[in-house]
């Protein structure tokens, strides 16, 4: 009887533990922006994730290959779009209107440059 009881407050705290997290995700301290690429293959997706996974306060990143936009979730008080952006173009990708840096741009893959 007691491990039955135990077993459901720890299902219920869990469950209460996770709601929470899921709140946060989408609380006011969240901000969307949505930043056109030159990512165009699954390679240059997993290289600007890696490279996005290095800037704090994102909580979500999703790459459109077929659009070439990224979309960013972010707590604005930890990271901003230029330092989003400057994070996507030092990978060696374009990020808007900021050309990636060159010198990252040329350790790409040959499929992920530009034609």
């Amino acid at each position: 009887m007691k491990t039955k009881m135990f077993i459901s407050l720890l299902l219920v705290a869990l469950m209460s533990v996770s709601s929470l997290f899921a709140q946060k995700k989408g609380d006011a301290t969240s901000v969307k922006v949505k930043i056109k690429t030159s990512a165009v293959c699954g390679m240059c997706k997993a290289t600007i994730s890696k490279a996005l996974s290095k800037v704090d306060g994102l909580q979500e990143k999703t790459l459109d290959l077929k659009t070439n936009f990224i979309t960013v979730v972010y707590n604005p008080t930890k990271t901003s779009p230029a330092k989003i952006r400057k994070a996507i173009t030092m990978a060696g990708y374009d990020a808007d209107d900021i050309p990636a840096d060159s010198k990252a741009y040329a350790n790409l893959h040959s499929c992920c440059k530009k034609l």
